[in-house]
């Protein structure tokens, strides 16, 4: 497995510097205490993000990334339209304008803002 970087340059220098700070802090916390699991779990977290910063890839990024493109069919349509790159099939979906003058027609703002909205 070959995992692409998703991380910014910028993003992977604040990980390392942080990962630096938090396991220098919990490393000097540990040397004081060392029964204290807590240190120990921040230190590799804080490690974990070290390597992150170096390799520039993290996998929750990657897990959103994967999820964002997994969308629902209505997402993706709407995403779609923005780009205005529509498929076939999309463009066989539209309504027509009839479907929008009776849509327009049921459409009324009075059922959906009371008459003190309407003043603002």
């Amino acid at each position: 497995m070959n995992p692409k970087q998703n991380i910014s340059l910028i993003n992977a220098m604040i990980r390392i510097t942080l990962g630096f700070t938090f396991l220098a802090w919990s490393t000097a916390k540990l040397a004081k205490r060392p029964n204290q699991q807590s240190y120990l779990w921040i230190a590799l977290l804080a490690g974990m993000k070290i390597a992150e910063g170096i390799v520039r890839y993290c996998p929750i990024v990657a897990m959103f990334d994967n999820n964002k493109g997994q969308g629902s069919k209505k997402d993706n349509q709407h995403n779609s339209h923005k780009e205005n790159k529509e498929t076939p099939k999309e463009s066989a979906e539209k309504a027509s304008p009839a479907d929008i003058q009776n849509i327009m027609s049921e459409f009324n703002p009075a059922s959906i803002f009371s008459p003190d909205d309407m003043k603002k």
